[in-house]
């Protein structure tokens, strides 16, 4: 007898890579972060690759990550995955003293993070036409066929 199976926490249309101890504070990391959520990963990649950020490389690392589990685990479409949540947390701290004058020290503080990229499948929807003009008309080629 063995245990019984546990529960997948995700949905069958997600996938999940985590990133632990990655050099900066949560809060720095969070400002790359926030520029891919709700995005196509293609954009994600995209924008990662051409941050200024110094730690937008890891966080391109662990979207890559998530992206190789949803097409190896799940057998999830690549071209369909959105980022749908990706959150920041903390991880260990290094501390370190700095000696400063008058006999007195500083606490040097060096943080490190920790990084969860959900993606999930998303079909692309059609854009269909809104069905008005620029002056809230017929569009262009509904007044062609009436003609």
């Amino acid at each position: 007898m063995s245990k019984p199976k546990r529960q997948r926490s995700l949905a069958d249309n997600e996938s999940k890579a985590i990133g632990r101890m990655v050099r900066t504070s949560q809060y720095k990391l969070n400002l790359v972060v926030e520029s891919i959520r709700g995005k196509r990963v293609q954009q994600a990649m995209a924008d990662l690759e051409f941050s200024p950020k110094r730690i937008a490389a890891e966080v391109k690392k662990v979207l890559f990550s998530a992206i190789s589990n949803a097409e190896n685990n799940q057998n999830l479409d690549v071209d369909d995955l959105v980022v749908a949540q990706a959150w920041t947390g903390k991880d260990m701290v290094l501390k370190r003293f700095h000696a400063r004058a008058r006999g007195r020290g500083a606490k040097i503080v060096k943080p490190f993070s920790e990084l969860t990229i959900i993606v999930r499948e998303q079909p692309k929807e059609d854009k269909k036409p809104k069905g008005k003009g620029k002056r809230g008309g017929k569009p262009a080629a509904a007044k062609k066929e009436a003609a």
